[in-house]
């Protein structure tokens, strides 16, 4: 049922959009009003996340290190995986979030008969999920020529070299084919992987879908129903969003209100699902912290000012509930004032 709800919701989407386009006045709804909410909520929830995790206590020390730490001059040290400088720190984010450094170095462990533990090599992973996000980056940037008038020239260039293997027309970009491939593989491990699939969840598989709707009608936009699509009419509602000037035509066929429909849904869904690792990455102690603990000690910044409370004051404070539970105390408490003080007896005679 993990599979099958996922792909369900996603169907609905598209018979959503699909029979609400063809609704006379719904095209705006679809193309103007879901737009809008959509970036709102994912700008909301994106700044209320990356809040909500800047106000985390991090009362220890506790980065991830797996390599030498700083320590006797003659000793060799790890600068990227036991940082001890901001610098240090700085190059193992940058190798971390451009180049997914913990994946390419990344190993599998399994049990074999005797029983032997083993270690393998896992690139393929790496190479997925490069190919993956890469192609992801690029198909966005690529998009915002719709949105820009005049098109920047980083844009074209970006363009340009997407498309350099082209041959006919229209225009063929390897990241639509990239894209596809890198999620039928990701999608392919989910179901190969029997550790992955067990740990897999609903939530999981529904972006999988819904990205691969996103591209699906992406490419039937552009290869298959190009006639249908009048790319002038998307141009201009495109840069009608943009200036907060939406105007809609009755050229746009239903397949641009499916494609704008599914890309509305991921934003919205974007901030509350396990996409978010985008902005979390940043802000994950166990990659952001310097292992210096032994250098410099790391005091929490969202600790309260616990004033002390010696024994001496926790017994006056509560001396007399102590007395009447029969626990010990250095001092007696003190007579009552409406207990007359008993005299000392003479002493008595022989």
């Amino acid at each position: 049922m993990k599979y099958v709800i996922p792909l369900l919701a996603v169907i609905a989407l598209v018979a959503i959009a699909w029979i609400g386009s063809k609704i006379p006045g719904m095209q705006y709804l679809f193309g103007v009003a879901i737009p809008y909410l959509a970036i709102a909520t994912f700008i909301g929830g994106f700044c209320y996340r990356v809040v909500h995790w800047g106000k985390s206590p991090v009362p220890f020390k506790i980065p991830t290190t797996c390599g030498q730490q700083y320590s006797l001059p003659w000793i060799k040290h790890d600068k990227l995986e036991s940082p001890v400088n901001t610098s240090q720190v700085v190059a193992r984010m940058f190798l971390e979030i451009v180049f997914f450094r913990s994946l390419w170095r990344n190993t599998k462990a399994e049990v074999h008969d005797g029983p032997t533990l083993t270690y393998e090599s896992s690139k393929w992973l790496w190479l997925f999920g490069i190919l993956f996000h890469y192609s992801f980056l690029v198909i966005v940037l690529r998009h915002m020529r719709l949105f820009l008038e005049p098109v920047p020239g980083f844009i074209q260039a970006l363009e340009f070299g997407d498309s350099i293997l082209q041959i006919g027309a229209p225009t063929m970009y390897l990241t639509d084919l990239t894209i596809l491939l890198g999620l039928l593989l990701l999608f392919g491990r989910r179901l190969v992987n029997r550790q992955v699939r067990y740990i897999s969840l609903v939530n999981d598989y529904f972006p999988l879908f819904l990205i691969f709707g996103i591209a699906v009608t992406g490419i039937l936009m552009r290869f298959f129903i190009r006639t249908d699509v009048d790319i002038v009419a998307i141009k201009r509602l495109a840069v009608g969003l943009a200036t907060f000037q939406p105007t809609i035509s009755t050229d746009i066929a239903s397949i641009f209100y499916i494609h704008i429909f599914l890309v509305s849904v991921l934003l919205a869904y974007f901030p509350f699902s396990k996409l978010m690792h985008l902005g979390g990455i940043f802000l994950s102690p166990t990659r952001n912290m310097a292992n210096n603990s032994r250098m410099q000690r790391h005091i929490n910044p969202w600790n309260p000012d616990v004033k002390p409370h010696s024994y001496a004051g926790y017994e006056d404070e509560y001396r007399e509930f102590m007395v009447d539970a029969g626990i010990p105390v250095e001092k007696e408490l003190p007579p009552k004032a409406d207990e007359p003080e008993q005299a000392e007896e003479p002493p008595k005679a022989d």
